[in-house]
């Protein structure tokens, strides 16, 4: 008779040997024809130009990160508005205090010109600028 621990670490060891058999069996019957085009790195049908070790804007990370956050955060609105009416008015104005918190969030993120995807260099004035009063900015 097996203990309750006993069962998961059988259910564990059926798990790890369907994945393996199924690795395996995959492993064995595809077709391995490699060339160099079917190595090369396809991006978008793009032919390739220069190295693929290059850094990313951070741009990409950070819109990513945004939307993210805002997209779970509006997840929480559907739990609330299914059971809206058993609620109460209570409810109600958290879920406004809450939808102004985002609002207030979205607005930040605007104003600091994340969500822009080209932003515009920034002029550093240089001292010949300063003394002949060149204002740029």
């Amino acid at each position: 008779m097996l203990t309750d621990f006993g069962v998961i670490l059988l259910f564990f060891i059926i798990g790890f040997l369907f994945v393996a058999i199924g690795l395996i069996a995959a492993a064995i019957i595809r077709p391995h024809k490699p060339n160099p085009i079917k190595n090369s790195i396809y991006e978008c049908g793009e032919e390739i130009i220069g190295e693929p070790w290059i850094r990313f804007n951070v741009r990409f990370y950070v819109i990513g990160l945004v939307f993210l956050l805002f997209d779970v955060e509006v997840v929480f609105l559907l739990p609330w508005a299914v059971i809206f009416k058993e609620l109460g008015w209570f409810a109600f104005i958290e879920m406004v205090i809450f939808v102004l918190i985002l609002v207030v969030g979205l607005a930040y993120v605007w104003a600091k010109g994340d969500l822009d995807w080209e932003k515009p260099k920034p002029y550093i004035p240089k001292l010949q600028d300063l003394v002949t009063e060149k204002k740029r900015f």
